[in-house]
């Protein structure tokens, strides 16, 4: 069964490469993780992107936030 997990983020530098990195180490390996980022200027951006191109289970959405 696959699990989506799903992390929304606005300049979190100091702290998305510890959530990533407990995400994609969990021992359930049949995951989606979802990371959407509101733009952020902090080197979130670099941080997620070095994951993403080391682990195909992550999909990166960086967009402006817009609301509900």
């Amino acid at each position: 069964m696959k699990i989506t997990i799903i992390t929304p983020t606005y300049n979190q530098g100091e702290f998305i490469e510890k959530t990533i990195t407990s995400v994609i180490n969990q021992t359930h390996k049949d995951i989606e993780y979802i990371i959407v980022d509101n733009e952020s200027d902090d080197g979130t951006r670099e941080i997620i992107e070095k994951y993403q191109a080391i682990d195909p289970r992550i999909i990166y959405i960086r967009e402006a936030d817009n609301g509900q």
